[in-house]
C-alpha cells in the first residue's frame, strides 16, 4: 500500500480539500443565497411585498410603524398580527443589492401587508418569522392604540401588558372546540335589586346595558358576576371580567364553574404560570372559551365578540398598573365597552367617586337594593370614639375598649371573630401621646419605632434616640401610632388563651378560615373569608386610616371598612361591627348608615368644587427641578390647562420599594400636578407625549416622568 493510499484511508483525511470544492460549487451556483440575517438577494413575495411592523421600541419617538420588505420565503407566515424578528438602527447608509442591512435584531408585529411602502428608500427585510399564529388582532390592536393615546404613552409599552410572552410548546398545543351556548340563567339572588332580573334579561337578548353595581354585603356577589356572565353567553356573545387578586379570581372561578360546568371559560391570573396562562390566552383568542375571568392584564384579553365587561372593586390600586403608561382597569374597559358596544358592570361593596360620577353624567345606571333588603344582609355597626377610649381602663392597658371586648367574647360564643388591623408587624410607628405628632428623628427627620419595645431608632439612619421631646407640645410620653398585627394578635391571645390566633397579612396572607371559634388579626386586603360568616369583626385605629394625607383618604378608609364588614354575618344572625374611630367623622357615619354610595355622591360634589379628579382630568409630572421646569416651558400645554406646584416629590426611603413616580435615594426631584376642564384630557396627553417625544429625541439626560391620572394626589 502507497503512502498516499494509507493518508486517503485516515479519519477525516481530505476534509480541506472537499470543503474547498464545496464552496467552491456554491459560488458557481446562479441561484441567489438567501441570508436569514439580510436576505440579500432573496425574492420577495409577488403579492403585498411590504410588511408594516410595530418594533418593539417603548420611546416614544419612534412611537411609529415601519415598512419593511417580505421575503419569498417568508410569504405564507408573515401575516397581519404575527410575530416578527426585524433588524432596527442601521440608518440609510449600509444597502447591498436593494437591502438595508445592518442594525440589532428586535422583536415586533406585523400589523398589516401592502403593495407599496410611503417610505422612498431601500427597504430592509423582515428577518425571521417568530411563529404563525396571530395574536395580534385588529381590536386588539385599536384599543391598545387609544390607551397609549389617553395615558400619552407609547404602543409598543401597550402591547407588553396586552399580549403575554409566547411559549412554544403551549402554541404547538391545539384549542379544545367550543361548547354551544348555554341557557339564560334564572335571577337568583339577583332578586335582591330592583332592576337586577331587566339587567340580566337584557344581557341574554343581546343588549348593553351599563350599570353601576353596589352589591349587598355578604357572599353572593361572586356568584351573581357569574350570573351575569352566563346570561351574556346566553346570547352567543363573550364576557370578561378583572378583578384585584388571585383570591378573588379563584371564588369567581368557581362561581363560574358552579354555573356553566367546566370548558366555558378561562382564568388570566398571573398564579398560572408562564405556559398555562398563555395556553388559556390562546384557547379565548381562538375563540375556543368565550368567557374570561382574571387580574390586571386579563383587562386586554382578546375575547371574540364581546358582550360584557366586568370590573370588581375598582377602587383598589391593584387594578393601576405599575408600569408604563399606566392603564387603569375601569377607564380601559370603558373604552371596551364604548369601542365594541358591549355591556359594563363596575360592582363593589363600596363605591368610588368615579363610579359616582359614571351614575352622575347618566352614562351609567345604578344597580341598588332598598333599604329593608340591605339592613337584612348587613352586620349591626357600632362606633368607639376618642373620648371613650380616655374613659375606659380596658383600653389604656389593651388598647381594646369594654365594648370591643364584649364584641369579640360574644362573638366567639358562635364562630370565629376577626380584627382589622391598618398596619401588619409588631413594632409600631410611634406619635405623641398628647398630640398625636409622628415621632421623628432629630439628624434625618426618619421615622422613629421601637422594635424591642425599649430603645427608640430612627428607621432611616438607624441612629439611637436617647430624649426625645415633642416638637409640637414639649411632651416626653410616646403612644403606637398604629399597634401591627403581630403584636395584637400576642395581646389578644393572651386575653383569650383557649382560642386559637391566626394572622393575615403581606407575607401570608389566608384564603378562608372555618366556620369555629378563632381570633383572625388581618390587615386591610387580606381579610380571608370564613364558612358561613364571621360573628364579630373590629376595625381598630380607624383615625390612623383617616389621617393620611390623601386625597382618597376617607373614600380609602371606607372601602377597607366595608370590604372587611361585608364578611360578617347579617344583623339577622347577630352579626355586630365595632369601629374603633371618631363618630362624627363621614366616613365613620356612611359606614354606620351602610350608605357608600351616598359617601360617594357627597365626595364628588365637593370635588367639582374644588376642581379636583375625576370632575377634571389631571397629570403628574416628575423630575430634577431644572429638567422639569424647562420641560414644562416648552410643552405646549392647552390655554387653559392649570399648573399646580411644583412642590418636592416623595423619596424612596432607604430599603423600601420605589413606587412610580418617587424620587431615587438621595436625589431632590419635584413633582407638578396639570389640571384641564373636562373635555381636554386628550389635548393634555397629546401635548405631554409630544413634548416628551421631542426630548427623548434630543438625548436629554434627565429624566421627566409623566402619569395621566395619578392615583396619589396628596
Amino acid at each position: 500500500m502507497s503512502s498516499e493510499n494509507e493518508q486517503s484511508a485516515e479519519p477525516g483525511a481530505g476534509a480541506p480539500e472537499q470543503l474547498a470544492l464545496i464552496r467552491e460549487t456554491v459560488r458557481q451556483a446562479k441561484v441567489p443565497r438567501a441570508k436569514p440575517r439580510t436576505w440579500r438577494g432573496a425574492a420577495l413575495a409577488e403579492e403585498l411585498p411590504v410588511a408594516r411592523v410595530l418594533v418593539n421600541k417603548g420611546v416614544l419617538h419612534l412611537d411609529q410603524y415601519f415598512d419593511y420588505a417580505v421575503p419569498q420565503e417568508l410569504d405564507a407566515d408573515a401575516r397581519p398580527g404575527v410575530r416578527v424578528r426585524v433588524r432596527f438602527g442601521a440608518g440609510g447608509r449600509n444597502v447591498q443589492g436593494g437591502r438595508r442591512e445592518g442594525g440589532g435584531l428586535i422583536d415586533g408585529f406585523i400589523v398589516e401587508r401592502r403593495a407599496d411602502s410611503d417610505y422612498q428608500g431601500s427597504l430592509a427585510a423582515l428577518a425571521s418569522v417568530v411563529s404563525p399564529e396571530p395574536v395580534l388582532g385588529p381590536e386588539l390592536l385599536a384599543l391598545c392604540r387609544t390607551v397609549a393615546d389617553r395615558y400619552a404613552g407609547s404602543l409598543a409599552d401597550v402591547l407588553q401588558l396586552a399580549v403575554p410572552p409566547r411559549n412554544g410548546r403551549a402554541e404547538s398545543k391545539p384549542s379544545p372546540e367550543p361548547l354551544p351556548p348555554p341557557p339564560p340563567p334564572a335571577p337568583g339572588t339577583w332578586e335582591r335589586y330592583g332592576q337586577g332580573p331587566a339587567f340580566l334579561r337584557a344581557l341574554a337578548e343581546g343588549g348593553a346595558p351599563r350599570a353601576v353595581w353596589t352589591a349587598l354585603p355578604g357572599p353572593h356577589w361572586p356568584a351573581e358576576i357569574a350570573g351575569a356572565v352566563a346570561a351574556t353567553l346566553s346570547s352567543g356573545r363573550g364576557a370578561l371580567v378583572v378583578v384585584p387578586d388571585g383570591r378573588a379570581a379563584g371564588r369567581v372561578d368557581a362561581a363560574l364553574t358552579e354555573a356553566l360546568g367546566t370548558g366555558r371559560h378561562a382564568v388570566l391570573t398571573a398564579e398560572s404560570g408562564p405556559e398555562k396562562r398563555y395556553r388559556q390566552w390562546l384557547a379565548v383568542r381562538r375563540g375556543s372559551v368565550r368567557a374570561v375571568v382574571g387580574t390586571r392584564a386579563a383587562m386586554f384579553a382578546p375575547v371574540r365578540d364581546l358582550g360584557l365587561v366586568v370590573v370588581w372593586d375598582d377602587g383598589d390600586s391593584s387594578h393601576s398598573d405599575d408600569n408604563a403608561p399606566f392603564p387603569h382597569v375601569r377607564e380601559v374597559l370603558e373604552l371596551r365597552a364604548t369601542q365594541g358596544r358591549c355591556g359594563f358592570l363596575l360592582g363593589a361593596i363600596s363605591c368610588t367617586v368615579e363610579a359616582a360620577q359614571l351614575v352622575e353624567s347618566g352614562w351609567a345606571l345604578p344597580l341598588l337594593a332598598d333599604r329593608e333588603k340591605l339592613r337584612r344582609a348587613a352586620p349591626l355597626i357600632r362606633t368607639v370614639g376618642d373620648g371613650e377610649l380616655a374613659r375606659d381602663g380596658a383600653a389604656r392597658s389593651a388598647r381594646l375598649p369594654s365594648l370591643a371586648w364584649g364584641a369579640v367574647r360574644d362573638g366567639l360564643r358562635t364562630g370565629p371573630v376577626l380584627i382589622q388591623v391598618p398596619r401588619r408587624g409588631y413594632a409600631p410607628r410611634l406619635a405623641c401621646e398628647r398630640c398625636r405628632t409622628p415621632a421623628r428623628c432629630r439628624h434625618c427627620a426618619g421615622p422613629l419605632e421601637a422594635p424591642d419595645q425599649q430603645d427608640l431608632n430612627c428607621t432611616w439612619c438607624g441612629q439611637a434616640e436617647r430624649a426625645w421631646s415633642c416638637a409640637e407640645c414639649g411632651s416626653t410620653r410616646l403612644r403606637a401610632r398604629i399597634v401591627g398585627a403581630r403584636r395584637t394578635a400576642e395581646e389578644l391571645g393572651r386575653a383569650f388563651p383557649a382560642v386559637p390566633v391566626r394572622t393575615s397579612g403581606r407575607d401570608h396572607i389566608l384564603d378562608a378560615v372555618p366556620d369555629a371559634p378563632a381570633l383572625v388579626v388581618s390587615t386591610p386586603g387580606a381579610e380571608p373569608v370564613a364558612d358561613g360568616g364571621y360573628a364579630a369583626a373590629l376595625l381598630l385605629d380607624g383615625w390612623a386610616m383617616l389621617g393620611r394625607p390623601d386625597l382618597r383618604a376617607g373614600e380609602e378608609a371606607l372601602r377597607r371598612w366595608t370590604a372587611a364588614s361585608a364578611l360578617v354575618r347579617g344583623q339577622e344572625e347577630g352579626g355586630t361591627v365595632v369601629i374603633v374611630a371618631e363618630p362624627t367623622e363621614r366616613a365613620v357615619q356612611a359606614l354606620v348608615r351602610w350608605d357608600p354610595a351616598g359617601f360617594a355622591r357627597r365626595e364628588l360634589a365637593e370635588r367639582a368644587e374644588l376642581g379636583f379628579p375625576p370632575v377634571s382630568r389631571m397629570a403628574s409630572a416628575t423630575g430634577p427641578p431644572e429638567a422639569l421646569a424647562a420641560f414644562l416651558d416648552t410643552a405646549g400645554l392647552p390655554p387653559e390647562a392649570e399648573i399646580l406646584g411644583p412642590v418636592p416629590a416623595p423619596s424612596a426611603a432607604p430599603g423600601r420599594a420605589r413606587r412610580p413616580g418617587d424620587a431615587p435615594p438621595g436625589e431632590a426631584w419635584e413633582r407638578a400636578l396639570i389640571r384641564v376642564v373636562p373635555g381636554r384630557g386628550a389635548a393634555l396627553a397629546r401635548a405631554l407625549k409630544t413634548a416628551l417625544a421631542a426630548r427623548t429625541a434630543k438625548g436629554a439626560s434627565e429624566p421627566v416622568r409623566i402619569r395621566i391620572d395619578p392615583p396619589d394626589i396628596g
